[in-house]
This record gives structure tokens, sequence and C-alpha cells, in this order.
């Protein structure tokens, strides 16, 4: 019988085989089980991406006087019609995402009766190490292990959760979700520019900086063309900042009916805007569709923080941004629609269809 972990938000998720454990089992002339088989995985079509320009923000030039106001259209434009990009020259330290990068590795490296001491329990929480999203037996998995810690406020924190070993790994952890939340400020502060909104209504939707960090791992399939590492989704926060932790690429988004690859630049940032900001700007932005494939030799690694408003915020179009157009978009608190995205199997931009008008 498979064992449920009961979510804080009022979801919960089946336990499920360890994934990275299972793949050591595999070889060439093993089939995958029927559970972790995915017919969906090619019926889409996959652009070909050397004749696509993925869109690249520099940070720096966005806070330059000189060049700022150039590269604030350049991120109007591409959050209207990419909901994506990759963010260069963003300031968080190489040496920090260097070292983060190395731990991330060493962690999922260990044996896994070391890091089921970080596994997820039944005590309310979705922070620790495990699965998502998983809630029914006859339920397609996903082709990988995550591991999910709540870093803001800090309040909200819950140490047992945050591994000893490596022994940089907790303070590197914490540096990094202090960097991104400057990352995250400067581009809400741009955000709301651009929409028409004073940058301080946006400080106050994200006044605590509500963070949790997910790490994730795609182990290599004999038969990766037929299983996904994690299904075709939108994200529901503001939005969310992935850092690439291995040099094996598998993050597609959804663009025109066509999957992108996309290659991630060393050391960039990638954002996507989630379902939040999608609400927020009543459908002038809207929230990207995204996915990871598999490699058949090599795992993928990847670390992703989302960004989101604190519980209390009543998610809905803003009026700055409506104006006297029409309002597309109903409202619920970010406590219920958290509540509602946690209790669905990840499928597509289900959650946020149940907010259009």
């Amino acid at each position: 019988m498979a064992k449920r972990v009961v979510r804080s938000q009022g979801g919960y998720t089946l336990s499920v085989p360890n994934v990275q454990n299972l793949a050591t089992s595999l070889d060439k002339s093993t089939h995958i089980p029927e559970r972790y088989v995915r017919p969906e995985a090619n019926v889409d079509p996959i652009a070909r991406t050397n004749e696509i320009e993925l869109p690249v923000i520099d940070l720096a030039k966005l806070i330059d006087p000189e060049f700022s106001k150039e590269e604030a259209a350049k991120l109007h434009r591409t959050c209207q019609e990419w909901s994506f990009f990759q963010l260069v020259n963003h300031g968080v330290p190489e040496e920090l995402i260097k070292g983060l990068k190395a731990n991330t590795v060493e962690f999922f490296d260990k044996p896994l009766e070391e890091k089921m001491v970080y596994k997820q329990d039944n005590n309310g929480t979705l922070q620790g190490y495990g699965q998502t999203f998983v809630l029914s037996e006859e339920q397609k998995l996903d082709w990988s292990d995550m591991f999910y810690v709540t870093t803001r406020p800090v309040a909200l924190r819950n140490m047992k959760f945050w591994p000893t070993s490596p022994s940089t790994f907790r303070d590197n952890m914490d540096r990094y979700s202090l960097e991104l939340t400057k990352v995250a400020s400067c581009l809400w502060h741009y955000i709301a520019t651009n929409l028409g909104v004073a940058p301080e209504v946006f400080e106050q939707l994200f006044k605590d900086h509500p963070q949790g960090l997910r790490f994730n791992y795609y182990p290599p399939c004999p038969e990766a063309d037929k299983v996904i590492g994690i299904s075709p989704h939108s994200d529901g926060s503001g939005f969310s900042i992935l850092l690439q932790i291995n040099d094996v690429q598998g993050l597609q988004i959804r663009k025109d009916g066509e999957w992108i690859a996309v290659s991630a630049l060393p050391n960039a940032l990638i954002v996507n805007l989630g379902d939040v900001t999608e609400v927020l700007s009543n459908g002038i932005y809207k929230s990207i569709e995204h996915r990871a494939m598999i490699n058949t030799q090599h795992p993928r690694i990847s670390l992703v923080a989302f960004h989101g408003p604190d519980n209390s915020v009543m998610l809905r179009p803003l009026p700055e941004v409506v104006g006297e157009g029409k309002l597309n978009y109903g409202s619920m608190s970010y406590q219920e629609f958290i509540k509602v995205l946690f209790n669905k199997k990840l499928e597509g931009k289900s959650v946020i269809e149940k907010l259009k008008l």
C-alpha cells in the first residue's frame, strides 16, 4: 500500500519507488516499468532550435541608466512573446554558483539511505526528498526524483530537511536564496513598471520574498524516448528561476504548439513566468508550459527557485492593468490556488484555466 505524504497546503502525494535507484538496475535489454511509459512524449512536434533565437536579458544593462530603457523594453517584449528568458550578468557570485552546483551533485551521489534521512514525512509539509503530484496508483509517473526546502520567509524553514553534508550545503543554500531575492526584487520592479504599475504594489505583494528551492535529479534511461522527466505544466508561482547544475540539457518550453529545446547558457539563470504573473497582468503576460526530457546516458540535474506572493494575497488582475478594459480572470486567495494546484497531477495549465472568465 502506497503511503500518503500530506502537504501543509492541503494536498498530498503518494510515495513511489526512487527513480535514481530504479535507473541503476536497468540496462539496454531491460524494459522500463509500464507506469513510466508516456505515449504522449513524442506527440507534439519539436522545433528546430538552430533556427530560433532564444531571448536573453542582461540584468546589468537593466539597472544601468544608460541602457535601462532599451533593456526594459526588451524585457517587456520578451514577457509578452515568450514568457521565458535567460538572465545573464545577474550578480549572483560565480564562486557561490560553483559551490552550490558541487554540493548538489554530491548530495544526489550519496547512497539512497543517506538521502532518505531527509525524506518527506507525514507531518504536513512538502519539504524533503521524494516525489510530488502523485495522486493515484494508476497515474503515469515522471522519471525523476526531487528534494525541496522552503527557504523564505526564514521563519518557515524546517532545518531538519536541510542536509548537513556536504558541510557547505546549508550555507550555500542560504546565501543563494538571499542572492535570488535581490534578483527577484529587481525583476519585479521592471515588470511592474512595464505593466504601468507602481513598483511599490509588487513590493507589497511579494514583501516577504516567499521562496522555495527544488533540486531535480533526472536519471538516464535506456528508453529515454518513452519517458518524461517532469510532465508538461506551468508554474503556480510569480516566476521561477532555474539554475542548470550540470551540462546535460533537457528543458523544453512550449511555444506556438511546438516544443523548443532550451540550451542553458553557462551560469545563466533561466526565468519563466508563472500563473500568478499571468493573472496579475490580466493576461498581458502568460505563464509558460514547460517539461523536462531525459538523456539516454547521463543524468540531468537542475535547481529551481519558486518566487510567489504570501498565501494571504488575493490573486486577481491588478486594477491598474485592467483599467476600463475587460477583466479576463476571476479572483482566488493564493492559499486556495496552491491548495487546488497540489490536489491535481501536473497537467498543462489546467489550474489557471479555472480562473479564466
